[in-house]
């Protein structure tokens, strides 16, 4: 299992209407390679709406239709969950995860330089 990459997980949550969904793996690699049992994954949806915490995804990231990844919407999967692998994020649609996850949590790219 890597950064960026899609799993169909069955039933997610009792909320979710779909039987099933697509997330994209989105903690960091050495969280993803250690013993933690869980990791964060950001929901796939249809829908778009343009916002910045949006990052559109398709059919070259492996998924049947045209969609987009909702960093406002982080959740906490088992990693026993991940495991029907659909398909992963090439290096320039990683850099615009970074950025919506960013925005997604509120953190500026001057506060970072100050870390």
């Amino acid at each position: 299992m890597k950064r960026g990459e899609f799993y169909r997980v069955a039933k997610p949550s009792s909320n979710d209407p779909k039987r099933f969904r697509v997330f994209l793996v989105v903690s960091r690699q050495v969280l993803i390679d250690s013993k933690f049992s869980t990791v964060i994954c950001a929901p796939i949806y249809t829908s778009r709406h343009g916002l910045s915490t949006q990052v559109p995804v398709g059919a070259d990231e492996g998924l049947r239709h045209e969609s987009s990844v909702h960093c406002d919407e982080l959740v906490s999967l088992p990693k026993s969950a991940l495991t029907n692998f659909v398909g992963q994020l090439g290096a320039s649609r990683l850099i615009e995860l970074d950025r919506a996850l960013a925005a997604a949590l509120g953190i500026e790219s001057a506060n970072l330089a100050s870390l």
